[in-house]
């Protein structure tokens, strides 16, 4: 990875472009990683540095809001079957393009680690790599790693907390999401577009390629407590063992449980004892991870961890 940061923050937005074309010129070091010179940069009489440390991998950079400049590159180029043109090859344009001639930095000839939607992993081979579409020859050659068999009932949290939460989830490895109302669930929340099945589809893609995974989760919406909870949930986890996280539960989470696990995880600052009530009369069992309150991201993988 290539990390620059700027230690201060006047006037960032009109700088970081500059900034990272500077920072891009430095020769590309192998083998091991490499203290560079601090590139300066002065702008309105303000004096701005980045220090950077580089790394083998070919990646690029990114600019954040907040003006530090980070470089990730995916771990695995997500194919679908609309994908492929003939045989083997495969050809890409929009986003993953973007991402493999910026991020990856990628040319003909090159290998890129590749999976097909609910299918395997395997290598790209790039074939052709114009500003217009992206063409590999791919090979699969083994499976995606294995599912957690874990179904995640969550209660829909804030549009601005969903993108991430969906993300980590699929890229535990999470193949089944329901997200659920409450009565600490803003009903606002319910019309914000990142709940769109685009927007969730697209999230699960990110998450499956940070993890090099290639089964999409099913992710649903339930409206309804009371009805989900009880005409949908009981048989939802029947063969599994039914946990809903509540902070004053009296009994512990339990860890590494070697059987299926529906867990129940509710919106910021938990379920109302009458929510609760209905979770443990369809067969759940409230367990606590401690007196520490948990944002919901980190619950997720926080209790994901624990179980398995």
């Amino acid at each position: 990875a290539f990390v620059a940061r700027q230690f201060s923050f006047d006037g960032v937005k009109e700088g970081v472009d500059e900034q990272v074309a500077t920072v891009k010129k430095l020769p590309l070091m192998a083998g091991r990683s490499v203290r560079t010179p601090e590139p300066w940069v002065r702008e309105g009489g303000k004096v701005r540095f980045a220090r950077c440390e580089r790394f083998p991998s070919p990646v690029g950079l990114h600019r954040h809001a907040n003006g530090i400049i980070v470089a990730t590159a995916v771990n695995l180029i997500l194919l679908f079957d609309d994908d492929f043109v003939a045989g083997v090859r495969a050809r890409l344009s929009g986003r993953r393009l973007q991402h493999v001639t910026n991020v990856h930095r990628a040319a003909a000839g090159d290998e890129l680690v590749v999976g097909r939607a609910n299918a395997g992993i395997g290598v790209g081979t790039i074939v052709r790599l114009d500003d217009e579409a992206l063409e590999m020859d791919i090979t699969l050659d083994h499976d995606p790693p294995p599912p957690l068999p874990l179904t995640l009932v969550l209660a829909l949290p804030r549009p601005k907390v969903l993108n991430r939460v969906i993300a980590g989830a699929a890229s535990l490895g999470i193949k089944r999401i329901v997200l659920i109302n409450a009565w600490r669930v803003e009903k606002s929340y319910w019309k914000s577009p990142r709940l769109s099945a685009d927007n969730l589809r697209l999230q699960s893609i990110l998450g499956l390629e940070q993890a090099r995974d290639t089964v999409l989760p099913s992710i649903e919406t339930r409206r309804f407590f009371r009805q989900f909870v009880e005409d949908e949930l009981p048989s939802l986890a029947r063969g599994t063992r039914g946990l809903v996280a509540h902070p004053l539960a009296g009994e512990t989470c339990p860890r590494d449980v070697r059987e299926p696990v529906t867990l129940v995880i509710g919106p910021e600052g938990g379920f109302i004892d009458a929510e609760i009530d209905s979770l443990e009369r369809a067969g759940f069992t409230s367990v606590t991870l401690g007196e520490r309150i948990l944002r919901v991201e980190t619950a997720v993988a926080f209790l994901a961890a624990r179980l398995f």
